[in-house]
């Protein structure tokens, strides 16, 4: 098929502007001729269509975005028929996160904390629909005027009981590997727990103003996460509170069984800093588990009122006998 440019028509949307080229696709802003709606077009290089691993992951990428439905989520729009294959989505006002911390090489901790509350709550829905983005970056995140957020580009994002597709099979795509978990640099299945690593590390670069592990090269990088623990980040930035830095440890866990299991249990944490420290009965359980407790509680005692009757029961049966 024939490469599109700004300009051209594609069905009913007229290719606006040329937003990025990348190695899947080009993206385009462009407007619904039919409603008059802003919305990012992307189309994948003719020779992406002739690979069916790549049109799988195309496709599947599609129906994630039309799957989840939160503020905090980019949207993906379906159900038209199309004359080739594309994809089209929610048009998103606003910068990219790493614009954001460009600008700043450390990050007033208050609108830290925020921006990292909206995206464990955009991850928490995503993680309860069982999709795992695996490239959290601050280039995948955008940020509105009022620090709004929404999680973007799914192209290697899968559910959590999908084939296991390893950094190794993905290295080309997946970019910088400052954000990558180390049970993705090992090659092993990863869940909901790597978000949780790379957003610790989106954390940690918002407060400090660097990545947590560095090197000459890409190998070091990873290699560094595997064998040591960063330097704490109270000591680049001493407004970093010892709370703080707790939530941050137990993201950067390398142990994915030591990190935070979901991404409410990190802001939990984030919302509740006087919580921090106290031993695990002397905390509050999250609202979720404070409910759980209360159901066991009151099967517990319910069995317990109903032992005496069963014991009665059964001594009659044994005398009719």
């Amino acid at each position: 098929m024939s490469t599109l440019e700004a300009g051209d028509l594609l069905d009913h949307y007229r290719l606006e502007q040329t937003i990025a080229r990348g190695g899947m696709g080009t993206l385009f802003k462009a407007t619904d001729l039919n409603n008059g709606r802003t919305v990012a077009i992307k189309v994948p290089h003719p020779e992406m269509e002739a690979d069916p691993v790549l049109v799988a992951r195309f496709k599947r990428e599609e129906a994630i975005g039309q799957e989840l439905d939160h503020p905090g989520v980019v949207k993906t729009y379906g159900n038209e028929q199309r004359s080739r294959d594309y994809m089209v989505i929610e048009w998103v006002e606003g910068r990219l996160l790493r614009t954001l911390m460009n600008e700043q090489s450390q990050m007033p901790i208050k609108r830290t904390v925020a921006i990292v509350l909206a995206i464990c709550d955009a991850l928490d829905c995503m993680h309860k629909h069982g999709v795992v983005h695996r490239d959290l970056k601050p280039e995948n995140i955008m940020v509105d005027a009022e620090d709004h957020i929404k999680l973007i580009d799914f192209g290697i994002a899968m559910k959590e009981d999908e084939r296991r597709l390893t950094f190794t099979n993905l290295a080309s795509v997946l970019g910088t590997p400052d954000y990558i978990s180390p049970e993705q640099v090992r090659g092993k299945r990863v869940d909901q727990r790597s978000d949780i690593y790379s957003l610790g590390v989106i954390f940690y670069e918002m407060l400090t103003g660097e990545t947590p592990f560095s090197g000459p090269n890409p190998l070091a990088v990873m290699n560094e996460r595997l064998q040591r623990n960063p330097k704490p980040a109270s000591q680049l930035n001493p407004e970093v509170t010892a709370e703080l830095q707790e939530v941050l440890d137990r993201a950067l866990e390398r142990d994915p069984r030591h990190r935070y299991a979901t991404a409410s249990e990190m802001a939990w944490d984030l919302e509740h800093p006087e919580q921090l420290g106290l031993e695990e009965g002397q905390r509050q359980p999250l609202p979720g588990a404070r409910n759980r407790a209360a159901r066991q509680k009151l099967l517990l005692y319910s069995v317990l009122a109903l032992t005496p009757l069963v014991i009665f029961a059964l001594m009659l049966l044994l005398a009719r006998w």
